[in-house]
């Protein structure tokens, strides 16, 4: 099997899992963003506590260094990206977030084919551009019939959750490019050991996060109501269930799949890759409201396909300083 079937493949399981978290805030509607963060990844470190058994020798290989960085890319990938992500679609619902995040195959692909042409090669622009411009056209087809109910709404409410939006942009653009960083420089390491150690130094940030909303909530503070039941919140059975499947499924397996392609394919291939995340949220959105999409949606959607088939067929030219 080649690098790049293999690596498309393990991304677009990735996007499969990852597109989950854009509906968890919907199907929790009350329950506040940070409340949702902390479950996520309480649960996701609880899950790979018995998982590291599995692979125990090759975290027992990690050097402090290597701790220290999975530490950083859980803080800003895990934590702070899925706070700002819940609150940015609590506060101006999945389509607008959908737009903004929906930029990142194109942010992602730009960034890394500057910061990464000696490492992996640089795909040349005039090529690249025609996937970009697919990618980007697509995005904009599929929001634009949804984006017009903006005018009707709480104007200020929206422009709120747009820059967070843009927090969480900044933030899910920073940790795919260093963490395939990461485990390019490591390819003899097992990503599936780099996962759970993620998931493993996120268990006590979660910890720490869930005291701290004990803490907001005792002196009044924002973030939690002073009526709002901790730590299960007014539907415990839908919390867990839910928490334990996102942080299974979107946290340890969605980092599984996406180091397994970023192990095999070039960072600004598989950043463009990352449009797999955008048409799995959009279509659990419309499943989760029980809706087909318009017809712009549609070609938005066909756009998007045509973007990343087009992305799969650039090859990186070496640059000079390459080894």
């Amino acid at each position: 099997m080649s690098p790049l079937f293999s690596g498309t493949t393990f991304a677009l399981a990735a996007g499969l899992m990852w597109g989950l978290v854009f509906v968890a805030p919907l199907m929790l509607p009350e329950y506040p963003p940070a409340l949702l963060a902390v479950g996520r990844y309480l649960a996701f470190g609880l899950l790979c506590l018995p998982l590291a058994l599995l692979d125990r020798a090759d975290l027992r290989a990690l050097k402090p260094a290597d701790w220290w960085e999975a530490a950083k890319l859980s803080a800003v990938g895990n934590f702070l990206y899925y706070l700002a992500l819940a609150a940015a679609i609590q506060r101006a619902g999945n389509p607008l977030v959908s737009v903004i995040i929906g930029t990142l195959p194109v942010v992602i692909a730009i960034s890394s084919n500057r910061r990464n042409a000696v490492r992996d090669g640089r795909l040349p622009w005039a090529r690249l551009a025609p996937s970009l411009a697919l990618i980007g056209l697509g995005i904009a087809c599929v929001n634009q019939t949804e984006l017009g109910a903006l005018a009707a709404g709480d104007t200020r409410r929206y422009a709120e959750g747009a820059a967070i939006a843009l927090l969480a942009l900044a933030c899910w653009t920073w940790y795919p490019i260093r963490n395939a960083d990461w485990l390019r420089a490591h390819p003899d390491r097992n990503p599936r050991a780099w996962a759970t150690a993620q998931g493993l130094v996120t268990l006590p940030m979660a910890v720490i996060g869930l005291a701290a909303l004990w803490a907001l909530q005792c002196i009044g503070g924002p973030g939690i109501g002073a009526d709002f039941s901790l730590p299960l919140g007014p539907r415990p059975l839908e919390f867990i269930g839910l928490m334990l499947a996102v942080g299974l499924f979107s946290s340890w397996a969605g980092t599984l799949c996406w180091n397994e392609a970023s192990q095999r394919l070039p960072t600004t291939l598989v950043g463009q890759l990352i449009v797999f995340e955008t048409l799995s949220a959009l279509a659990y959105g419309y499943g989760l409201r029980g809706a087909l999409p318009a017809g712009l949606a549609l070609l938005g959607i066909g756009l998007l396909v045509a973007g990343v088939v087009w992305a799969l067929r650039v090859k990186p030219v070496a640059v000079e300083g390459a080894h």
